[in-house]
């Protein structure tokens, strides 16, 4: 069995698509703003795991997004393939980084700010 699809609460699903295409580098599978939804793809895998990007309007989504953020909990995980390289490239084009790379004995991670109000982790094993 195979993860399809999963999801991530944001504030705003048409400004999450923009910044998760136009910064990450995520390709669109479905974009159909005018019923806010929006699903994104890995480049590296199109065919694989698809991230929705699902509003927070409703007061259980909202809650548990917040709980998340004010925990100082990434609400998902990404693997680049060169998290330094990665870390360059997406502060170069402004994301803010709450946790820059740090190795330790199971890997090395990096934490930013997502603009949607999630917090990422970057990660490699």
């Amino acid at each position: 069995m195979k993860i399809g699809m999963a999801g991530i609460f944001v504030n705003d699903p048409k400004e999450a698509f923009k910044f998760y295409t136009e910064i990450l580098g995520f390709q669109e599978k479905l974009f159909m703003p005018e019923e806010n939804l929006a699903i994104v793809v890995s480049p590296e895998d199109p065919n694989g795991t698809t991230l929705l990007l699902e509003p927070t309007d409703n007061p259980i989504g909202k809650t548990y997004q917040e709980a998340l953020y004010q925990s100082n909990i990434p609400a998902i995980v990404f693997a680049p393939n060169d998290i330094h390289e990665e870390y360059e490239r997406l502060k170069n084009l402004g994301v803010v980084f709450k946790k820059e790379p740090e190795t330790t004995e199971w890997g090395t991670m990096a934490i930013f700010d997502d603009t949607c109000g999630n917090l990422i982790q970057l990660f490699n094993p």
